[in-house]
């Protein structure tokens, strides 16, 4: 068992490596008895850009070097090893990014963003959140409820049938959703399409495209779908279509516009590519590699 001396030790090792480190100078708080207390540190951020963006190497051997490769990528470089472990902030940056991810699969989407767009709510046959991530087949299939309230609230038979689905990201339904869907919404309508009733899926895969189409008989199909995310990046979202899906259809026959957010694809151009796609999917009567290849002219 550890003396109270030990760990009084081990906290002042961590305490001097935070302050050689760039942080603010901690201080003791209500010391009582052991002399530990509590302790208080001035901590600042250390998500933010400035941490990233540091070299935590020390005495690199070609410093100019490594800054231009480091401006190079947003990749996890120049971050140092302590030992046969990466140096503390790094780590740390690396937790909290962990962190936005794990958050961001396991979100719920606020209810209001989806009163906003009236949109109502069906699931697939996951019934959870866990039994989604361990079985993306349940999340290709709407359940019996789901397709009764689809049956009875749809249109049948648009043009176009939008929806939206959470995915890996309710968080990037929640960033995108007030850009984008508009967008959308108002270029087909110019556009003269007839539109289906927009509706949101809980614990939807992109394969669900197939299930909706077995009851609503669109020409085209599109959902605006959370993607998975990635250490520190859970905003990123995706539009898939296809050209009147089938029991059978793949990703062969889907067509994407992926990378959507604010620092990737803008979702405001994004929307106007989404209904230009829309167009030549009604015009040439395909999606997917059929598409492609009616566009090349083979």
């Amino acid at each position: 068992m550890m003396t109270q001396q030990q760990i009084d030790a081990i906290i002042d090792a961590v305490v001097a490596e935070l302050q050689r480190q760039g942080f603010s100078p901690p201080s003791l708080v209500g010391k009582g008895a052991g002399g530990l207390g509590s302790l208080a540190l001035d901590l600042p951020d250390i998500t933010a850009s400035e941490y990233r963006t540091r070299s935590y190497i020390d005495k690199p051997l070609k410093p100019d070097v490594l800054r231009a490769l480091m401006g190079t990528t947003p990749s996890r470089m120049g971050i140092g090893h302590a030992g046969p472990r990466y140096r503390n902030i790094p780590q740390f940056i690396f937790w909290a990014d962990h962190a936005v991810t794990q958050d961001a699969l396991f979100k719920e989407i606020d209810p209001a963003l989806l009163q906003q767009f009236n949109l109502f709510e069906v699931q697939t046959q996951a019934s959870s959140r866990q039994e989604y991530l361990l079985r993306p087949d349940l999340g290709r299939k709407l359940s019996d409820a789901a397709r009764k309230t689809l049956q009875e609230k749809c249109v049948k038979q648009p043009d176009v049938q939008l929806y939206v689905a959470d995915g890996l990201s309710a968080a990037a339904i929640e960033h995108n959703l007030r850009d984008i869907f508009p967008v959308m919404q108002q270029g087909l309508q110019q556009a003269g399409l007839k539109m289906g009733t927009p509706f949101y899926v809980k614990y939807g895969r992109v394969g669900l495209l197939n299930d909706v189409n077995a009851i609503v008989d669109a020409k085209v199909v599109a959902t605006l779908i959370g993607e998975r995310p990635g250490l520190g990046r859970a905003e990123a979202a995706s539009v898939y279509l296809g050209f009147k899906p089938q029991p059978d259809s793949t990703d062969a026959d889907r067509d994407v516009v992926c990378n959507i957010f604010n620092g990737g694809t803008n979702p405001l151009e994004a929307g106007a590519y989404v209904v230009e796609y829309i167009k030549r999917t009604l015009k040439y009567q395909a999606s997917g590699i059929k598409l492609k290849l009616i566009e090349q002219g083979k």
